[in-house]
């Protein structure tokens, strides 16, 4: 489907990246897939995903420089090079079974192979989301991780692109940011949408360097406008407009000029405002409060919020029309709990602006917590972390409880445990605690999202577990 330019939007020419794939690609593929989660003495090399699509055996050790090989030799196998002093040189390998899940097994190594931080002894089945700890490093198992069709075999943010808008090796998200980077380029509406403390006006800032638009990008949180001085702000005025103008205000418009207005939290702008900001929009001009004649403007908008602004629409409170100007490309920021394997990224962002280096609980931790006030609070707690660390390696205990206690649950693998026996283990357990999910995974040491996942496996529903 087209996108068309600015001013020739309409209500079918828009395209939500949660919806379906860009124009011109196919649906996602779910398959495996093992991923340097975080390298904890070295945080800033970043994290790498390895496919594991027609792959029959990985053999994981110590290398020099990070490196991947894939090799045909009878059976398809993967040679992983770390460089992690803590590693042997062939330190595990994880093989593919013939029903077609994945075991890991200790290869002789100095220092052992640990799976949620117990000791593997023999071959030990994996569970989607298990955490691997070879040396200093853990490695993450995905039993299903949707992917492109095209989707490159490996990735590794260190050798990644670094314009790229979304820091990422998610398959699919990285395939929406590619389209997201044409559509920059344009002069075409952006619509962000995501909770709060996902990066959207990050995400807008990138936005607008990738645009190469001569203005500034100006950020107005349209959430802390005056009701009564909304026009007046997002406008301006001229001298004399009202008691009290001693001087002109060119508002947010005009500031933008030859750039980008990002309009945060656009979803909370009171319908008045929206209806002039909506004629500004279709005619490129602006009238000042207390002016006789427009002026012209040259403005790219991007529109971020996270309220969901479809209902907003159909109860009245946000206009059809401007929303479909807005929308002309809408993209999803997902929360951080959404995409526990960028994790390791965002960590090596943080990295690379102030050194730190972490023990295995604490990477373990920050690898399994949820996150919900999703990246602002993964980089406070960095920053407070590695202040009371003063110069050490980042253990649990300078993190904050909520986020210590993922590495303090219960451990090991539940992978191995027959279906039956695992449902039934469930459900006494959904039994116990009323269906609270939160409960169940602190009990049976695994993250909440492996636990719904499991639910949905053997459709138990949480309300049903729940006291009336």
């Amino acid at each position: 489907m087209p996108i068309r330019p600015a001013n020739d939007a309409s209500d079918e020419d828009t395209w939500d990246d949660s919806n379906s794939s860009p124009p011109g690609t196919s649906p996602d593929v779910p398959l495996p897939q093992l991923f340097v989660a975080l390298d904890c003495a070295q945080p800033a090399a970043g994290c790498a995903r390895h496919s594991l699509f027609g792959v029959e055996r990985v053999v994981v050790g110590r290398a020099a420089v990070r490196s991947f090989d894939r090799t045909k030799s009878g059976a398809k196998a993967v040679t992983l090079g770390i460089p992690d002093r803590h590693m042997s040189i062939v330190h595990a390998r994880i093989e593919r079974t013939p029903d077609g899940a994945f075991v890991v097994e200790d290869a002789g190594s100095r220092n052992g192979t640990f799976v949620n931080a117990v000791a593997v002894d023999g071959p030990t089945l994996l569970a989607d989301g298990d955490l691997i700890g070879v040396g200093h490093t853990l490695l993450r198992f995905r039993a299903a991780v949707p992917c492109p069709v095209k989707t490159a075999p490996d990735v590794d943010s260190s050798r990644s692109d670094h314009g790229a808008l979304v820091a990422t090796v998610d398959p699919s998200l990285a395939r929406r940011a590619e389209a997201l980077a044409r559509v920059a380029r344009s002069d075409n509406p952006v619509l962000l949408l995501g909770e709060t403390g996902v990066g959207k006006e990050v995400l807008a800032r990138a936005i607008h360097a990738a645009s190469n638009r001569r203005g500034p990008l100006v950020a107005v949180n349209c959430g802390a406008l005056p009701p009564a001085l909304v026009e007046g702000q997002l406008f301006g005025h001229v001298r004399g407009a009202f008691t009290g103008a001693i001087t002109g205000n060119s508002g947010f418009l005009r500031s933008a000029d030859g750039g980008t207005l990002l309009l945060d939290e656009i979803g909370d702008l009171p319908l008045p405002a929206q209806a002039a900001l909506l004629r500004a929009l279709q005619e490129r001009e602006v009238v000042p409060v207390g002016a006789a004649r427009p002026t012209r403007v040259d403005i790219r908008v991007i529109g971020a919020t996270m309220r969901p602004l479809e209902s907003l629409v159909k109860g009245g409170a946000f206009r059809k029309d401007l929303y479909a100007r807005m929308a002309g490309f809408t993209f999803h920021l997902p929360p951080l709990r959404e995409r526990p394997d960028d994790i390791g990224v965002l960590v090596a962002a943080f990295a690379a602006e102030r050194p730190i280096s972490l023990t295995r609980s604490a990477g373990r931790a920050l690898l399994e917590y949820e996150w919900p006030d999703n990246v602002r609070e993964l980089h406070r707690t960095l920053s407070v972390a590695v202040a009371l660390a003063e110069g050490a390696a980042v253990g649990v205990e300078h993190l904050p409880e909520a986020v210590a206690q993922a590495a303090r649950r219960p451990l090991g693998s539940k992978a191995a445990m027959a279906p039956v026996a695992l449902r039934t283990l469930l459900v006494d357990s959904l039994t116990r605690h009323q269906g609270n999910v939160s409960k169940v995974a602190r009990e049976l040491g695994k993250a909440p999202t492996q636990i719904r996942r499991w639910m949905a496996r053997f459709q138990l529903v949480a309300a049903t577990f729940r006291a009336d």
